[in-house]
């Protein structure tokens, strides 16, 4: 079994693209309590990569296909969204629909890029990370994963015989 990480990036101030020191902080918190992984990726906006940093990480490469959504995408979610209401908006077909399954592709390239045994982590943002969870495990039931990620927070993915079998949410307490 292969198992992937998703998490979303840490605290900035915006506007700024960095992280601020309660951030930095976080990230390095949360990646105490982490494992090892043999590839690490990132989204190309500096707040991702530097979480990936902060929690101890090397980061082997950045894809921009992690950083953004298109617009079409964003106009069929809203705030405050669960799981399970990212599930239903990818049911009805369309650009979320589209978008989930591209990513979720993206998540299983990166993960067969890894042996049996070896874990993968991403770093990247908000609600591509719901979608991309979404998409990977399009007949779960997840509405017991409540509430939106909030920094730090992602999903772990667990990947056998080609296929994303199952997952659990990250929280960060």
């Amino acid at each position: 079994m292969r198992i992937l990480e998703h998490r979303r990036h840490s605290i900035r101030t915006k506007p700024s693209p960095h992280l601020n020191q309660d951030g930095v902080s976080l990230a390095r918190r949360v990646g105490e309590r982490m494992g090892s992984f043999a590839l690490v990726v990132t989204s190309s906006l500096p707040r991702a990569y530097e979480t990936a940093i902060a929690m101890g990480y090397a980061v082997h490469e950045q894809r921009e296909q992690l950083a953004h959504m298109p617009e079409a995408v964003e106009r069929e979610l809203r705030r405050s969204m669960t799981f399970a209401d990212y599930m239903a908006v990818v049911r009805r077909g369309g650009a979320a629909a589209r978008y989930a399954a591209e990513q979720a592709a993206l998540l299983r390239e990166l993960v067969e890029r890894v042996r049996d045994g070896e874990s993968v982590l991403v770093i990247s943002h908000g609600a591509i990370i719901e979608l991309s969870a979404v998409g990977a495990l399009p007949d779960a039931d997840l509405s017991d994963w409540n509430g939106e990620l909030g920094y730090c927070e992602g999903v772990r993915l667990f990947y056998e015989q080609g296929a994303f079998v199952r997952g659990e949410v990250l929280r960060v307490r």
